[in-house]
């Protein structure tokens, strides 16, 4: 995928130093034991993280994982890279200050969506507004795994679990739509147990410069078995699953007369987006996907259609944009700043060392 071209690096990895020699998933993996819950998705995800690093080809000790708390938080303890376990919903506040002061480093925040949305939430909507060159993975498994099943920021209204026995009340966040409220120049959703979406979403997320927003639909067996059932099971993920691509036509379903998918979304009366049946309407009034469009409105409109009566779940790549990122301007303040005081300090040196005089009186 590419990005519009605004003067600055269009890659997240630019300046990040490159190994001298192949890599392979083996260079990527601790010796520490994977110790998840047996059918966690978090194992799928690790393993497509180690398959995908060693295509950067950048430096172990290049690379930095910075989680929170919770299952997915365990992430910097399964690879060999630098890593820390932070604090609770805090993990993209400390990789802001790795990806500010050290443009060396290729920056990956791992979270969940009781971390990254619960006590974490201003910290995760300030890090995309900023446009910080970090990319998040943010593991959505709609529960409180760690802490035995409590309800999360995500779980969907009635859900039944310790903390909320009648059912919650809450109305859940859509992780997407909220990165996308943020202004985020990359927002995206993948499932974990489609290795291949996963994987190539995890590389236009790493091109990126800038935020890197990545919602990972991640099952729990435990403590939410099945909420993603629907874009998961092969007879269903067909009229679930609504694939973005950008350049082509928004179309899903089970395949129509020409082959491909026989419904579509189209402009809705209201402003938002609908889905209709391409019969009805025709190939051309089909909406074309533009991750590049600088408007947000279209990707939002396209993100609120999760939730609703029938499932539906957009995947893919909702915006991708370029604007400046947040350590790139910092970096050139501090530089300005810095030539700004040596400027004046050699005046000040020639005043003093110069031969004119004054008489005070």
């Amino acid at each position: 995928m590419t990005t519009t071209n605004l003067g600055m690096p269009t890659s997240g990895t630019a300046g990040v130093p490159l190994s001298d020699t192949p890599l392979t998933r083996k260079d990527f993996t601790s010796d520490q034991e994977v110790r998840w819950c047996p059918g966690c998705g978090d194992y799928a995800v690790l393993a497509a993280v180690q398959g995908f690093l060693p295509e950067l080809g950048i430096k172990r000790e290049n690379t930095v994982f910075v989680s929170g708390i919770g299952c997915s938080s365990r992430f910097p303890y399964y690879l060999n890279t630098y890593g820390m376990h932070s604090i609770h919903g805090r993990a993209p506040a400390i990789a802001t200050g790795l990806a500010t002061m050290r443009p060396d480093l290729s920056v990956f925040v791992v979270t969940g969506d009781g971390d990254g949305l619960s006590i974490g939430g201003n910290h995760l909507i300030h890090a995309l507004r900023r446009n910080v060159n970090f990319t998040i993975l943010l593991f959505n498994n709609r529960i409180y795994g760690l802490t035995k099943g409590q309800y999360s920021p995500t779980s969907e209204p009635g859900t039944v679990t310790k903390s909320t026995p009648l059912g919650s009340i809450d109305h859940p966040f859509n992780p997407v739509s909220l990165a996308l409220g943020a202004e985020a120049s990359f927002v995206a959703r993948t499932i974990d147990s489609d290795r291949q979406h996963l994987t190539s979403v995890l590389r236009a997320a790493a091109a990126h410069r800038g935020s890197s927003f990545v919602e990972i639909y991640q099952n729990c067996p435990i403590y939410n078995d099945g909420a993603f059932e629907a874009v998961k099971d092969h007879e269903t993920k067909a009229e679930a699953i609504i694939p973005l691509t950008h350049g082509e036509p928004i179309r899903f379903g089970a395949p129509g007369d020409d082959g491909l998918g026989s419904k579509g979304l189209v402009r809705s009366t209201s402003g938002g987006v609908e889905v209709v049946r391409v019969a009805d309407v025709g190939t051309d009034a089909l909406l074309v996907h533009d991750a590049h469009e600088a408007d947000p409105s279209q990707a939002f409109a396209i993100s609120r259609l999760v939730g609703t009566d029938v499932p539906l779940a957009p995947i893919g790549v909702f915006r991708q944009v370029a604007r400046p990122a947040y350590d790139d301007l910092a970096r050139a303040q501090v530089t300005a700043a810095a030539a700004q005081v040596e400027d004046r300090m050699t005046a000040l040196a020639s005043l003093v060392a110069g031969r004119d005089t004054w008489t005070v009186d």
